[in-house]
């Protein structure tokens, strides 16, 4: 999808504080990952529907904070999304920092 080398990240702690200042937050992971656990609030885009549905899902208004479990596809996108005109940022470590951290998550496994 795209080069991931020089992906803009913060750690969960800055993600949280984005999210609450009203960026858009948004997970790249699979339906049956979200389905285990997620952090509230979060939008679903899997990466395997990602550049099918970007263009009418994601706002062009407001920074998106990206997660998947460890950081990886999150990079992906956001590097994807910054090609294409996006305010976008990974968030470093993914779900399995969030959790790490104590922060919130629900589902099956929260």
């Amino acid at each position: 999808m795209a080069d991931t080398s020089e992906v803009p990240e913060v750690d969960v702690h800055e993600a949280k504080c984005r999210i609450g200042q009203g960026a858009f937050f948004l997970d790249v992971r699979e339906a049956n990952e979200f389905a285990e656990a997620r952090i509230p609030g979060t939008t679903l885009i899997p990466m395997s529907e990602f550049s099918d549905r970007y263009e009418e899902e994601l706002p062009t208004d407001r920074q998106i904070v990206i997660h998947c479990r460890s950081g990886q596809r999150s990079a992906t996108a956001t590097a994807f999304l910054i090609q294409h005109g996006y305010d976008a940022v990974n968030v470093a470590g993914g779900l399995m920092a969030w959790v790490e951290e104590g922060l919130p998550v629900e589902g099956d496994e929260g």
